[in-house]
């Protein structure tokens, strides 16, 4: 009797479809064997023979979906020497020492007649830069592990919220408020109106003022003199006056004013308080 074919199961047709994906490759990467841990105290690599190693080949970090794989194979076959494995919630395989930036402790892993069993081994690297490459395509997987959680949270908060019924209900019905089409097209005509470069397009309105009226015309030099001569006395002539006339003259005035000057005083009254005379 024929055997029916085993039907795979949902997880092992995703482990089949994901693909893997080289994240970092190295072709030297050297293999120690190390002292057990005596204490919580972290790892030191000179307390290896950094100069003898026990196995040196092809160190790569693989990504296949969600499980990150860190393989050692051989140079010229390709055989697999050893292997860890990342997973989400679970220790990370890889430890850095305290005293080098190149070497590590790698937790590897092994099914052996199906019980699973791992080891500690160190690892080295002949450049700082693969060492830090190495690090960080370790790195690079976790970030798209917690992103990948989270996209996951968010669709499935999605899908809570979703399944919302929005459908009417028996007796249920909408209101909708139409606006008038002619409001909104004055409204519309307004606001243009009133729209600041229309406003600034409009030239503002001229203001008209009557000029002044014209000043008066100038006077002839003949009417000028004319009146200048008019407002002098009559008697007064400068041109035909002597100076010993001019002298008589003066002082006939300073006569008539000093004698202006005593009548005057004479016609001011008698004051008793400055009369020494009437005192006595």
């Amino acid at each position: 009797m024929e055997k029916e074919p085993a039907v795979p199961t949902e997880q092992e047709e995703t482990e089949a479809e994901a693909l893997e994906l080289v994240l970092f490759q190295v072709p030297e990467c050297y293999v120690y064997l190390i002292p057990p841990r005596k204490s919580a105290a972290s790892y030191r690599a000179d307390e290896w023979d950094v100069n003898k190693w026990v196995w040196d080949g092809i160190l790569k970090v693989i990504s296949k979906g969600e499980e990150c794989i860190i393989r050692l194979e051989d140079k010229k076959t390709n055989e697999l020497y050893a292997r860890a494995f990342l997973r989400n919630g679970e220790p990370h395989p890889v430890e850095p020492v305290i005293d080098s930036s190149r070497y590590f402790v790698l937790r590897v892993e092994e099914n052996i007649d199906g019980r699973l069993r791992h080891a500690f081994i160190g690892i080295g690297f002949r450049e700082r830069t693969e060492a830090y490459d190495f690090q960080a395509a370790l790195h690079d997987h976790m970030k798209y592990l917690d992103k990948k959680k989270t996209a996951e949270e968010m669709e499935q908060k999605f899908q809570q919220t979703s399944l919302v019924d929005y459908s009417l209900k028996e007796g249920e019905t909408i209101v909708l408020q139409l606006k008038n089409k002619t409001a909104e097209i004055v409204k519309s005509k307004v606001s243009e109106n009133n729209s600041p470069e229309k406003k600034a397009n409009q030239k503002e309105p001229l203001i008209c003022i009557k000029p002044p009226p014209p000043p008066p015309a100038p006077l002839s030099p003949s009417a000028t003199v004319d009146k200048s001569s008019s407002n002098l006395p009559p008697n007064l002539n400068l041109e035909g006056t002597s100076k010993h006339e001019a002298s008589e003259s003066t002082e006939h005035e300073s006569k008539e004013t000093s004698s202006s000057g005593n009548q005057g005083t004479q016609d001011i009254p008698d004051d008793d308080f400055g009369d020494f005379q009437a005192a006595g």
